[in-house]
Protein backbone atom coordinates (compact mmCIF):
# COMPACT_ATOMS: atom_id res chain seq x y z
CA UNK A 1 0.00 0.00 0.00
CA UNK A 2 1.24 4.00 -0.69
CA UNK A 3 2.39 5.43 2.17
CA UNK A 4 0.95 8.82 2.50
CA UNK A 5 2.54 11.78 4.05
CA UNK A 6 0.22 11.56 6.89
CA UNK A 7 1.36 8.13 7.41
CA UNK A 8 4.81 9.56 7.48
CA UNK A 9 4.26 12.26 9.65
CA UNK A 10 3.04 9.80 12.39
CA UNK A 11 5.77 7.33 11.65
CA UNK A 12 8.36 9.60 12.51
CA UNK A 13 6.28 11.05 15.46
CA UNK A 14 6.26 7.96 17.23
CA UNK A 15 10.20 7.32 16.44
CA UNK A 16 10.30 10.45 18.38
CA UNK A 17 8.70 8.92 21.15
CA UNK A 18 5.27 11.00 20.93
CA UNK A 19 2.77 9.16 22.87
CA UNK A 20 -0.58 11.04 21.70
CA UNK A 21 -1.73 13.56 20.08
CA UNK A 22 -4.40 16.09 21.39
CA UNK A 23 -6.62 17.64 18.79
CA UNK A 24 -10.26 18.15 17.48
CA UNK A 25 -10.20 15.98 14.30
CA UNK A 26 -11.76 17.71 11.26
CA UNK A 27 -11.49 18.36 7.44
CA UNK A 28 -7.17 18.57 6.66
CA UNK A 29 -6.54 17.09 10.07
CA UNK A 30 -8.79 14.01 9.19
CA UNK A 31 -6.12 12.38 6.91
CA UNK A 32 -3.48 12.53 10.23
CA UNK A 33 -6.89 11.27 12.45
CA UNK A 34 -7.12 8.07 9.98
CA UNK A 35 -2.72 7.43 10.21
CA UNK A 36 -2.69 7.23 13.49
CA UNK A 37 -5.83 4.78 13.50
CA UNK A 38 -3.89 2.74 11.05
CA UNK A 39 -0.80 3.04 12.78
CA UNK A 40 -1.92 2.27 16.54
CA UNK A 41 1.41 3.26 18.21
CA UNK A 42 0.15 6.63 18.99
CA UNK A 43 -3.25 7.44 20.73
CA UNK A 44 -5.21 10.26 19.09
CA UNK A 45 -6.90 12.42 22.45
CA UNK A 46 -10.33 13.93 21.31
CA UNK A 47 -10.25 17.26 23.41
CA UNK A 48 -13.40 19.10 23.28
CA UNK A 49 -11.26 22.45 22.43
CA UNK A 50 -7.97 22.78 20.80
CA UNK A 51 -6.51 24.99 23.55
CA UNK A 52 -6.97 22.85 26.10
CA UNK A 53 -4.51 20.10 23.76
CA UNK A 54 -2.43 22.98 23.34
CA UNK A 55 -2.20 23.31 27.77
CA UNK A 56 -2.37 19.13 27.51
CA UNK A 57 0.60 18.83 25.54
CA UNK A 58 2.43 21.89 27.09
CA UNK A 59 2.05 19.74 30.42
CA UNK A 60 2.88 16.26 29.20
CA UNK A 61 6.36 17.96 27.93
CA UNK A 62 6.92 19.73 31.15
CA UNK A 63 6.66 16.66 33.32
CA UNK A 64 8.18 13.73 31.44
CA UNK A 65 10.57 15.92 29.39
CA UNK A 66 10.03 14.49 26.02
CA UNK A 67 8.12 15.74 23.00
CA UNK A 68 4.79 15.94 23.16
CA UNK A 69 2.54 16.66 20.25
CA UNK A 70 -0.99 18.79 19.55
CA UNK A 71 -2.95 19.13 16.14
CA UNK A 72 -5.37 21.56 14.94
CA UNK A 73 -7.37 21.77 11.77
CA UNK A 74 -7.38 24.22 9.42
CA UNK A 75 -7.92 28.05 10.22
CA UNK A 76 -10.14 28.37 13.38
CA UNK A 77 -8.57 24.87 14.62
CA UNK A 78 -5.32 25.53 14.91
CA UNK A 79 -5.84 29.63 15.55
CA UNK A 80 -7.38 28.19 19.02
CA UNK A 81 -4.09 26.03 19.46
CA UNK A 82 -2.42 29.30 19.83
CA UNK A 83 -2.93 30.45 24.05
CA UNK A 84 -1.51 26.99 25.34
CA UNK A 85 1.63 27.23 22.67
CA UNK A 86 2.43 30.62 23.65
CA UNK A 87 2.26 28.86 27.38
CA UNK A 88 4.68 25.84 26.42
CA UNK A 89 7.01 28.16 24.92
CA UNK A 90 7.43 30.28 27.71
CA UNK A 91 8.03 27.55 29.94
CA UNK A 92 10.54 25.88 27.76
CA UNK A 93 8.60 22.23 26.95
CA UNK A 94 8.90 20.57 23.71
CA UNK A 95 6.13 20.84 21.99
CA UNK A 96 5.41 20.24 18.08
CA UNK A 97 1.94 21.46 17.18
CA UNK A 98 0.49 19.90 13.35
CA UNK A 99 -1.34 22.95 12.15
CA UNK A 100 -3.64 21.63 9.00
CA UNK A 101 -4.49 24.08 6.50
CA UNK A 102 -6.69 24.49 3.22
CA UNK A 103 -5.33 22.95 0.10
CA UNK A 104 -2.16 24.24 -1.08
CA UNK A 105 -3.21 25.38 -4.42
CA UNK A 106 -5.88 27.71 -2.25
CA UNK A 107 -2.56 29.74 -0.72
CA UNK A 108 -3.14 33.12 -0.61
CA UNK A 109 -6.71 33.08 -2.61
CA UNK A 110 -9.03 34.30 0.33
CA UNK A 111 -10.22 30.73 0.12
CA UNK A 112 -12.38 29.58 3.28
CA UNK A 113 -10.92 29.37 7.00
CA UNK A 114 -7.43 30.42 5.10
CA UNK A 115 -5.22 32.06 7.68
CA UNK A 116 -1.18 32.26 7.50
CA UNK A 117 0.56 30.40 10.43
CA UNK A 118 3.46 31.86 9.33
CA UNK A 119 2.79 34.81 10.68
CA UNK A 120 0.21 33.21 13.24
CA UNK A 121 3.10 31.27 14.91
CA UNK A 122 6.36 33.36 14.87
CA UNK A 123 5.90 34.35 18.07
CA UNK A 124 5.37 31.46 20.10
CA UNK A 125 7.56 29.04 18.30
CA UNK A 126 11.34 28.07 17.68
CA UNK A 127 10.63 26.92 14.07
CA UNK A 128 7.59 27.71 12.25
CA UNK A 129 7.31 26.47 8.51
CA UNK A 130 4.89 25.04 6.33
CA UNK A 131 5.13 21.90 3.60
CA UNK A 132 3.75 22.61 0.28
CA UNK A 133 5.30 19.34 -1.19
CA UNK A 134 6.51 15.65 0.01
CA UNK A 135 9.95 16.27 -1.26
CA UNK A 136 9.84 19.22 1.58
CA UNK A 137 7.96 17.12 4.21
CA UNK A 138 10.43 15.39 5.68
CA UNK A 139 13.00 17.59 6.08
CA UNK A 140 10.89 19.77 7.57
CA UNK A 141 9.40 17.75 9.90
CA UNK A 142 12.96 16.13 11.09
CA UNK A 143 14.09 20.14 11.52
CA UNK A 144 10.87 20.62 13.65
CA UNK A 145 11.31 17.59 15.70
CA UNK A 146 15.34 18.54 16.23
CA UNK A 147 14.81 22.16 17.40
CA UNK A 148 11.55 21.53 19.73
CA UNK A 149 14.20 18.78 21.67
CA UNK A 150 17.25 20.70 21.28
CA UNK A 151 15.80 24.08 22.45
CA UNK A 152 13.39 23.06 24.55
CA UNK A 153 10.41 25.21 23.07
CA UNK A 154 7.43 25.05 20.48
CA UNK A 155 7.73 24.46 16.49
CA UNK A 156 5.05 24.16 14.06
CA UNK A 157 4.79 22.36 11.19
CA UNK A 158 2.08 23.57 8.52
CA UNK A 159 0.66 20.96 6.98
CA UNK A 160 -2.40 21.49 3.90
CA UNK A 161 -4.81 18.79 3.20
CA UNK A 162 -4.29 18.06 -0.03
CA UNK A 163 -0.60 17.28 1.33
CA UNK A 164 -1.39 15.00 4.03
CA UNK A 165 -3.01 12.26 1.39
CA UNK A 166 -0.30 12.87 -0.92
CA UNK A 167 1.96 10.11 -2.04
CA UNK A 168 5.08 10.22 0.70
CA UNK A 169 8.57 10.75 -0.90
CA UNK A 170 11.61 8.96 0.94
CA UNK A 171 14.04 11.09 2.48
CA UNK A 172 17.90 11.16 3.13
CA UNK A 173 16.89 13.11 6.56
CA UNK A 174 17.04 10.50 9.79
CA UNK A 175 14.01 10.01 11.46
CA UNK A 176 15.65 9.50 14.99
CA UNK A 177 15.81 12.72 16.08
CA UNK A 178 19.48 13.35 18.94
CA UNK A 179 18.93 14.18 22.47
CA UNK A 180 21.05 16.63 24.33
CA UNK A 181 22.69 15.72 27.33
CA UNK A 182 25.31 17.90 28.11
CA UNK A 183 26.77 19.70 30.66
CA UNK A 184 27.80 23.39 30.68
CA UNK A 185 30.26 24.81 33.45
CA UNK A 186 31.49 28.57 34.16
CA UNK A 187 35.64 28.60 33.26
CA UNK A 188 37.84 28.37 36.50
CA UNK A 189 38.43 32.11 36.33
CA UNK A 190 35.03 33.12 36.72
CA UNK A 191 34.48 30.46 39.50
CA UNK A 192 37.80 31.48 41.55
CA UNK A 193 36.64 35.00 40.92
CA UNK A 194 32.85 34.28 42.86
CA UNK A 195 34.46 32.05 45.19
CA UNK A 196 36.71 35.05 46.43
CA UNK A 197 33.67 37.32 46.39
CA UNK A 198 31.48 34.54 48.29
CA UNK A 199 34.07 33.64 51.10
CA UNK A 200 34.40 37.41 51.79
CA UNK A 201 31.02 38.31 52.40
CA UNK A 202 28.67 36.63 55.65
CA UNK A 203 25.15 37.83 54.26
CA UNK A 204 23.90 35.71 51.20
CA UNK A 205 20.84 34.85 50.27
CA UNK A 206 20.35 32.04 47.01
CA UNK A 207 17.28 32.68 44.94
CA UNK A 208 16.62 29.49 43.22
CA UNK A 209 14.08 28.82 39.85
CA UNK A 210 13.63 25.86 37.92
CA UNK A 211 17.31 25.80 36.58
CA UNK A 212 17.86 23.89 40.11
CA UNK A 213 15.40 21.47 39.83
CA UNK A 214 18.23 18.77 39.35
CA UNK A 215 20.58 20.49 41.84
CA UNK A 216 18.46 20.19 44.78
CA UNK A 217 20.92 18.46 47.26
CA UNK A 218 24.04 20.98 45.73
CA UNK A 219 21.78 23.61 46.43
CA UNK A 220 21.24 22.51 49.95
CA UNK A 221 25.13 22.01 50.14
CA UNK A 222 25.85 25.65 49.02
CA UNK A 223 23.29 26.82 51.71
CA UNK A 224 24.98 24.94 54.48
CA UNK A 225 28.16 26.26 53.68
CA UNK A 226 27.83 29.98 53.05
CA UNK A 227 25.01 29.90 55.78
CA UNK A 228 22.36 30.76 52.89
CA UNK A 229 18.71 31.43 53.60
CA UNK A 230 16.93 29.89 50.38
CA UNK A 231 14.28 31.86 48.72
CA UNK A 232 12.55 30.12 45.30
CA UNK A 233 10.26 31.07 42.75
CA UNK A 234 6.68 29.38 42.43
CA UNK A 235 7.54 27.57 39.68
CA UNK A 236 10.52 25.92 41.32
CA UNK A 237 9.30 25.55 44.96
CA UNK A 238 8.57 21.74 44.27
CA UNK A 239 12.14 21.13 43.30
CA UNK A 240 13.61 23.33 46.43
CA UNK A 241 11.38 23.90 49.45
CA UNK A 242 11.64 19.78 50.46
CA UNK A 243 14.15 18.72 53.16
CA UNK A 244 15.82 22.21 53.04
CA UNK A 245 16.37 23.06 56.41
CA UNK A 246 17.08 26.63 54.88
CA UNK A 247 13.98 27.60 52.80
CA UNK A 248 12.42 31.31 53.93
CA UNK A 249 9.65 30.97 51.34
CA UNK A 250 9.01 32.60 47.89
CA UNK A 251 9.27 36.56 46.80
CA UNK A 252 7.32 38.40 44.67
CA UNK A 253 3.32 39.21 43.94
CA UNK A 254 2.94 35.59 45.68
CA UNK A 255 5.63 35.53 48.25
CA UNK A 256 6.50 35.99 51.86
CA UNK A 257 8.20 38.56 53.80
CA UNK A 258 10.66 36.19 54.89
CA UNK A 259 11.68 35.65 51.04
CA UNK A 260 11.51 39.19 50.73
CA UNK A 261 13.57 40.30 53.24
CA UNK A 262 16.51 37.83 52.71
CA UNK A 263 16.99 39.08 49.25
CA UNK A 264 17.00 42.89 50.22
CA UNK A 265 19.01 42.31 53.22
CA UNK A 266 21.87 40.32 52.29
CA UNK A 267 25.30 41.86 51.15
CA UNK A 268 25.10 38.72 48.16
CA UNK A 269 22.26 37.50 46.21
CA UNK A 270 23.12 34.32 44.39
CA UNK A 271 20.35 33.70 41.34
CA UNK A 272 20.42 29.77 40.56
CA UNK A 273 18.56 29.46 37.31
CA UNK A 274 16.22 31.75 37.35
CA UNK A 275 14.67 34.65 34.81
CA UNK A 276 12.36 35.90 37.53
CA UNK A 277 10.22 38.36 36.03
CA UNK A 278 9.24 40.83 38.52
CA UNK A 279 12.59 42.89 39.02
CA UNK A 280 10.26 45.38 41.59
CA UNK A 281 10.82 42.44 44.04
CA UNK A 282 14.68 42.33 43.64
CA UNK A 283 17.22 44.52 45.47
CA UNK A 284 19.27 47.78 43.94
CA UNK A 285 21.80 47.80 46.69
CA UNK A 286 22.98 44.17 46.86
CA UNK A 287 25.72 42.55 44.80
CA UNK A 288 24.01 40.20 42.52
CA UNK A 289 25.59 37.48 40.72
CA UNK A 290 23.41 35.46 38.61
CA UNK A 291 24.16 31.72 36.85
CA UNK A 292 22.05 30.49 34.12
CA UNK A 293 22.45 27.80 31.32
CA UNK A 294 21.06 30.39 28.97
CA UNK A 295 23.45 33.24 28.92
CA UNK A 296 20.48 35.96 27.43
CA UNK A 297 19.42 35.83 30.60
CA UNK A 298 22.28 37.32 32.64
CA UNK A 299 21.52 40.87 33.48
CA UNK A 300 18.47 41.53 31.83
CA UNK A 301 16.33 42.16 34.87
CA UNK A 302 19.04 43.54 37.62
CA UNK A 303 22.63 45.20 37.35
CA UNK A 304 24.77 41.87 37.73
CA UNK A 305 28.48 41.66 39.82
CA UNK A 306 29.21 38.88 37.76
CA UNK A 307 27.25 37.01 35.28
CA UNK A 308 27.92 33.19 34.90
CA UNK A 309 26.79 30.77 32.03
CA UNK A 310 26.62 27.04 33.23
CA UNK A 311 24.18 24.72 34.60
CA UNK A 312 23.92 24.86 38.33
CA UNK A 313 24.67 21.40 38.89
CA UNK A 314 27.85 21.16 37.27
CA UNK A 315 28.52 24.75 38.14
CA UNK A 316 28.04 24.21 42.16
CA UNK A 317 29.77 21.01 41.68
CA UNK A 318 33.61 22.72 40.21
CA UNK A 319 32.55 25.67 43.12
CA UNK A 320 32.48 23.46 46.17
CA UNK A 321 36.00 23.01 46.32
CA UNK A 322 36.96 26.55 46.31
CA UNK A 323 34.90 27.61 48.86
CA UNK A 324 35.65 28.37 52.73
CA UNK A 325 32.41 26.71 55.04
CA UNK A 326 31.17 29.79 57.30
CA UNK A 327 30.93 29.53 61.15
CA UNK A 328 28.76 32.68 60.94
CA UNK A 329 25.11 31.87 60.66
CA UNK A 330 23.50 34.65 62.21
CA UNK A 331 22.09 36.58 59.21
CA UNK A 332 20.48 32.49 58.46
CA UNK A 333 19.24 32.69 61.77
CA UNK A 334 17.49 35.93 61.70
CA UNK A 335 15.40 34.96 58.73
CA UNK A 336 14.53 31.68 60.12
CA UNK A 337 13.08 33.18 62.91
CA UNK A 338 11.18 35.81 60.67
CA UNK A 339 9.83 32.79 58.35
CA UNK A 340 8.98 31.00 61.24
CA UNK A 341 6.33 34.31 62.44
CA UNK A 342 4.93 34.27 58.80
CA UNK A 343 4.05 30.98 59.10
CA UNK A 344 2.47 30.87 62.13
CA UNK A 345 0.74 34.29 60.84
CA UNK A 346 -0.36 32.47 57.65
CA UNK A 347 -1.96 29.84 59.71
CA UNK A 348 -4.44 31.71 61.68
CA UNK A 349 -6.66 31.51 58.86
CA UNK A 350 -6.36 27.62 58.88
CA UNK A 351 -7.66 27.36 62.66
CA UNK A 352 -10.58 29.66 61.55
CA UNK A 353 -11.75 27.64 58.99
CA UNK A 354 -14.42 30.31 58.04
CA UNK A 355 -18.24 30.39 58.35
CA UNK A 356 -21.02 28.74 55.96
CA UNK A 357 -20.62 29.72 52.08
CA UNK A 358 -17.44 31.54 53.36
CA UNK A 359 -14.70 29.23 53.94
CA UNK A 360 -11.07 30.54 54.09
CA UNK A 361 -9.61 29.50 50.65
CA UNK A 362 -6.17 29.07 52.92
CA UNK A 363 -8.01 26.27 55.05
CA UNK A 364 -9.21 24.60 51.93
CA UNK A 365 -5.46 24.64 50.53
CA UNK A 366 -3.96 22.87 53.05
CA UNK A 367 -6.67 20.17 54.24
CA UNK A 368 -5.32 19.66 50.14
CA UNK A 369 -2.18 19.55 51.49
CA UNK A 370 -2.34 17.07 54.02
CA UNK A 371 -4.64 14.21 51.88
CA UNK A 372 -2.78 15.01 49.15
CA UNK A 373 -0.44 12.16 48.44
CA UNK A 374 3.33 12.54 48.41
CA UNK A 375 3.31 11.88 44.56
CA UNK A 376 0.74 13.91 43.39
CA UNK A 377 1.01 16.15 40.67
CA UNK A 378 -0.72 19.50 40.81
CA UNK A 379 -2.10 22.16 38.51
CA UNK A 380 -3.15 25.48 39.71
CA UNK A 381 -5.26 27.90 37.70
CA UNK A 382 -3.59 31.59 37.02
CA UNK A 383 -5.12 34.11 40.32
CA UNK A 384 -6.31 33.74 43.94
CA UNK A 385 -6.30 29.86 43.73
CA UNK A 386 -2.39 30.40 42.86
CA UNK A 387 -1.55 32.44 45.49
CA UNK A 388 -3.08 29.73 48.27
CA UNK A 389 -1.48 27.02 45.95
CA UNK A 390 1.69 28.16 46.30
CA UNK A 391 1.71 29.00 50.28
CA UNK A 392 -0.37 26.54 51.32
CA UNK A 393 1.15 23.48 49.38
CA UNK A 394 4.18 21.81 51.01
CA UNK A 395 6.87 20.32 48.45
CA UNK A 396 7.95 16.63 48.97
CA UNK A 397 10.33 14.76 46.89
CA UNK A 398 7.83 13.43 44.20
CA UNK A 399 5.32 15.89 44.33
CA UNK A 400 5.05 17.86 41.04
CA UNK A 401 3.14 21.67 40.14
CA UNK A 402 2.12 22.83 37.06
CA UNK A 403 1.00 26.35 36.37
CA UNK A 404 0.97 29.12 33.97
CA UNK A 405 3.59 30.06 35.64
CA UNK A 406 5.38 32.26 32.83
CA UNK A 407 2.21 33.32 30.20
CA UNK A 408 0.15 33.86 33.31
CA UNK A 409 -3.17 32.71 31.89
CA UNK A 410 -6.48 31.65 32.69
CA UNK A 411 -8.12 28.51 32.61
CA UNK A 412 -4.67 26.31 32.26
CA UNK A 413 -5.23 23.88 35.36
CA UNK A 414 -8.00 21.43 33.87
CA UNK A 415 -6.13 21.29 30.71
CA UNK A 416 -2.58 20.65 32.11
CA UNK A 417 -4.44 18.44 34.38
CA UNK A 418 -5.47 16.33 31.52
CA UNK A 419 -1.89 15.82 30.15
CA UNK A 420 -1.03 15.01 33.46
CA UNK A 421 -2.52 12.23 33.89
CA UNK A 422 -2.43 10.70 30.45
CA UNK A 423 1.33 11.19 30.84
CA UNK A 424 1.26 9.54 34.46
CA UNK A 425 -1.70 7.22 35.28
CA UNK A 426 -0.52 5.88 37.83
CA UNK A 427 0.03 9.57 39.96
CA UNK A 428 -2.81 11.32 41.92
CA UNK A 429 -3.41 14.17 39.67
CA UNK A 430 -5.61 17.25 41.19
CA UNK A 431 -6.35 20.53 39.39
CA UNK A 432 -6.96 23.90 41.32
CA UNK A 433 -9.11 25.62 39.41
CA UNK A 434 -10.82 28.85 39.84
CA UNK A 435 -14.43 29.54 39.48
CA UNK A 436 -13.63 31.80 36.78
CA UNK A 437 -10.87 29.34 35.00
CA UNK A 438 -13.16 26.67 35.29
CA UNK A 439 -15.92 28.31 33.44
CA UNK A 440 -13.80 29.34 30.58
CA UNK A 441 -12.65 25.20 30.00
CA UNK A 442 -15.93 23.45 30.95
CA UNK A 443 -16.29 21.55 28.17
CA UNK A 444 -13.02 19.58 28.84
CA UNK A 445 -14.48 17.86 31.90
CA UNK A 446 -16.32 15.77 29.28
CA UNK A 447 -12.76 14.87 28.18
CA UNK A 448 -12.18 14.11 31.45
CA UNK A 449 -15.21 11.91 31.79
CA UNK A 450 -14.80 10.23 27.95
CA UNK A 451 -11.31 9.14 28.93
CA UNK A 452 -11.85 7.77 33.15
CA UNK A 453 -9.51 9.98 33.77
CA UNK A 454 -9.36 10.13 38.00
CA UNK A 455 -8.25 13.91 38.07
CA UNK A 456 -9.50 15.21 41.58
CA UNK A 457 -11.21 18.81 40.24
CA UNK A 458 -11.09 21.27 42.87
CA UNK A 459 -13.49 24.44 42.34
CA UNK A 460 -12.18 27.18 44.36
CA UNK A 461 -16.00 28.72 43.88
CA UNK A 462 -16.07 32.14 45.34
CA UNK A 463 -18.29 33.85 42.69
CA UNK A 464 -15.78 36.55 41.66
CA UNK A 465 -12.75 37.01 39.98
CA UNK A 466 -10.52 37.46 42.92
CA UNK A 467 -7.54 38.39 41.94
CA UNK A 468 -9.02 40.72 39.63
CA UNK A 469 -11.01 42.56 42.17
CA UNK A 470 -7.42 42.88 44.59
CA UNK A 471 -5.57 44.76 41.28
CA UNK A 472 -8.78 47.43 41.21
CA UNK A 473 -8.67 47.48 45.01
CA UNK A 474 -5.31 48.42 45.63
CA UNK A 475 -5.43 51.06 42.03
CA UNK A 476 -7.91 52.59 44.44
CA UNK A 477 -10.62 51.57 42.50
CA UNK A 478 -14.21 49.83 43.48
CA UNK A 479 -14.19 46.05 42.12
CA UNK A 480 -16.53 46.21 39.40
CA UNK A 481 -17.86 43.29 36.81
CA UNK A 482 -15.88 40.75 39.15
CA UNK A 483 -18.79 39.10 40.36
CA UNK A 484 -19.38 35.37 38.84
CA UNK A 485 -22.57 34.36 38.62
CA UNK A 486 -22.12 30.32 38.54
CA UNK A 487 -23.70 27.47 37.53
CA UNK A 488 -24.02 24.68 39.57
CA UNK A 489 -20.94 23.17 38.94
CA UNK A 490 -21.96 19.50 41.11
CA UNK A 491 -24.75 19.47 38.66
CA UNK A 492 -22.86 20.26 35.54
CA UNK A 493 -20.06 17.64 36.38
CA UNK A 494 -22.60 15.40 36.85
CA UNK A 495 -24.23 16.09 33.60
CA UNK A 496 -21.36 14.32 32.46
CA UNK A 497 -21.24 11.45 34.25
CA UNK A 498 -18.67 12.61 36.83
CA UNK A 499 -19.19 11.85 40.85
CA UNK A 500 -19.61 15.58 42.67
CA UNK A 501 -19.81 17.46 45.32
CA UNK A 502 -20.90 20.60 46.79
CA UNK A 503 -19.27 22.13 50.21
CA UNK A 504 -20.18 25.35 52.00
CA UNK A 505 -19.73 24.35 55.50
CA UNK A 506 -16.53 24.41 56.72
CA UNK A 507 -16.67 21.52 59.11
CA UNK A 508 -17.45 19.06 55.80
CA UNK A 509 -14.38 20.41 53.90
CA UNK A 510 -12.32 18.16 55.11
CA UNK A 511 -14.47 14.86 54.98
CA UNK A 512 -15.70 15.61 51.63
CA UNK A 513 -12.23 16.09 50.07
CA UNK A 514 -10.93 12.86 51.93
CA UNK A 515 -14.03 11.11 50.17
CA UNK A 516 -12.96 12.48 46.84
CA UNK A 517 -9.79 11.67 47.06
CA UNK A 518 -10.25 7.87 47.69
CA UNK A 519 -12.80 7.29 44.86
CA UNK A 520 -11.38 5.67 42.05
CA UNK A 521 -12.47 8.01 39.03
CA UNK A 522 -13.03 11.19 38.24
CA UNK A 523 -14.43 13.68 40.85
CA UNK A 524 -15.45 17.53 41.24
CA UNK A 525 -15.93 19.14 44.23
CA UNK A 526 -17.19 22.93 44.29
CA UNK A 527 -15.86 24.64 47.15
CA UNK A 528 -18.08 28.37 48.49
CA UNK A 529 -15.00 30.25 49.63
CA UNK A 530 -14.67 33.86 50.73
CA UNK A 531 -15.00 36.60 47.92
CA UNK A 532 -13.31 38.74 50.31
CA UNK A 533 -10.35 36.86 50.93
CA UNK A 534 -7.06 38.83 49.92
CA UNK A 535 -3.57 37.50 49.45
CA UNK A 536 -1.86 40.62 49.95
CA UNK A 537 1.77 40.98 48.35
CA UNK A 538 5.58 40.46 50.83
CA UNK A 539 5.82 44.13 51.09
CA UNK A 540 2.78 46.48 50.08
CA UNK A 541 4.38 50.32 49.35
CA UNK A 542 2.25 53.63 50.76
CA UNK A 543 0.40 54.14 47.06
CA UNK A 544 -0.81 50.95 47.25
CA UNK A 545 -2.09 51.20 51.03
CA UNK A 546 -3.92 54.51 49.82
CA UNK A 547 -5.27 53.00 46.89
CA UNK A 548 -7.08 50.34 48.68
CA UNK A 549 -8.06 52.88 51.30
CA UNK A 550 -9.96 55.19 48.73
CA UNK A 551 -11.19 51.70 46.90
CA UNK A 552 -12.97 51.07 50.27
CA UNK A 553 -14.03 54.40 51.30
CA UNK A 554 -15.85 54.51 47.32
CA UNK A 555 -17.45 51.52 48.28
CA UNK A 556 -18.91 52.57 51.22
CA UNK A 557 -20.03 56.10 49.74
CA UNK A 558 -21.97 54.14 46.82
CA UNK A 559 -23.47 51.74 49.85
CA UNK A 560 -21.35 49.05 49.83
CA UNK A 561 -20.31 49.09 53.19
CA UNK A 562 -21.19 45.69 53.97
CA UNK A 563 -18.55 44.43 51.77
CA UNK A 564 -16.16 47.04 53.13
CA UNK A 565 -16.65 45.32 56.49
CA UNK A 566 -16.43 41.66 55.05
CA UNK A 567 -13.31 42.43 53.58
CA UNK A 568 -12.04 43.85 57.14
CA UNK A 569 -12.94 41.10 58.73
CA UNK A 570 -11.60 38.55 56.49
CA UNK A 571 -8.63 39.57 56.13
CA UNK A 572 -7.81 41.21 59.75
CA UNK A 573 -4.28 39.46 59.86
CA UNK A 574 -2.65 40.66 56.39
CA UNK A 575 -4.11 44.39 56.79
CA UNK A 576 -2.91 44.55 60.80
CA UNK A 577 0.37 43.43 59.22
CA UNK A 578 0.62 45.95 56.71
CA UNK A 579 -1.31 49.25 59.45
Amino acid sequence: MTKKVANQLIDSLAQNGVKRIYAVTGDSLNEVNEAVRVDKRIEWIHVRHEETGAYAAGAEAQLTGNLACCAGSSGPGHVHLINGLYDAHRSEAPVIAIASTMPSVEFGMKYFQETNTIKLFDDCSYYNEVATTPEQFPRMLHSALQTAISRRGVTVIGLPGDLAKAEAVDSSSPIPCYPIASSICPNKDELLKLASLLNSNNRITLFCGIGCKNAHSEVVTLSEMLKAPIVYTFKSKMEIQYDNPNEVGMTGLLGMPSGYFSMHEADVLLMLGTDFPYSAFLPNNVKIVQIDINASRLGRRATLEMGLCGDIKSTLQALFPLLQTKEDDAFLQKQLKRYTKVKNALSEYIEKKGAENLIHPEYVMSVINKLASDESIFTVDTGMTCVWGARYLQATKNRSMLGSFNHGSMANALPQSIGAALAFPHREVIALCGDGGISMTLGDLQTIAQYKLPIKVVVFNNRALGMVKLEMEVDGLPDCQTDMVNPDFEKVAQAMGIQSFTVTDPLKVEETLKEAFDATGPVLISIFTDPNALAMPPIVDYKEMIGFAQSMYKLMVNGRTQEVLDTINSNYKHLEEIL
